[in-house]
This record gives C-alpha cells, structure tokens and sequence, in this order.
C-alpha cells in the first residue's frame, strides 16, 4: 500500500511533491488524485507526477470506468493503488470534499520527510 497524505491546497500538495523529488524519490512512484480529472491533470502536469491511469488499474476496471459514476470510478482507482473497498470509500468521500491524495509507492522513507 503506498504512502498517502490529504491536502486541501494544491500549493502545499506541489510544495511536498518537490521536496520529495529533490529528496530523490522517484517521480515515477509519485501519484496525485483530485475528484476532478482537471485538478488532478494540472498539478500532475506542474510537478511532473503520475495520475492513475491505464499502467496502474486493469483492463476491465479501466474500461468500466469510463462508463462509470465519478464516485465509483474514483473508488476504483484509489482500490487500484492496493487500498481496500473500505479505505477507498474513505479517501473518495475525503476527495469529494475538495481534498487531494497525494500518494507515493515504494515509499520507504517519505513520511520522514514530510511534515
């Protein structure tokens, strides 16, 4: 299960994506989410992270998600990631809030170098 933090402001969100980066993770392990795909493409464009996409869900999930309800296709990533039907649930309620995740796989030492 990867590393996962909430904001509620995308500066703060870009702030930390670059400290890690500049820490030496990997851009390639650092994902964002937001309940709107265009929030989500835009800091991810700004800092050089990934979003959930095609590489990360399987084929049948990615296909249904594109006939889905926003809430369940945003579940179905956030379960892609290696959450569970419960947590997913969570951070999709938390995300239809106006937070965003930021989240990092093969994390080992990022909750050390951030706040």
């Amino acid at each position: 299960m990867p590393f996962t933090r909430e904001y509620t402001n995308d500066e703060n969100l870009m702030e930390a994506v670059k400290k890690l980066q500049n820490e030496g993770v990997n851009s390639k392990d650092i994902y964002v989410l937001a309940h709107d795909d265009d929030r989500t493409n835009r800091i991810a464009e700004n800092v050089n992270a990934n979003t959930i996409g095609f590489s990360e869900q399987d084929t049948k999930n990615f296909i249904s998600n594109i006939f889905s309800k926003k809430g369940d296709e945003l579940r179905t990533k956030i379960e892609a990631m290696g959450y569970s039907e419960e947590e997913a649930a969570e951070y999709e309620e938390d995300l239809d809030e106006g937070k965003v995740l930021l989240m990092v796989t093969n994390h080992g030492h990022v909750e050390s170098l951030l706040p």
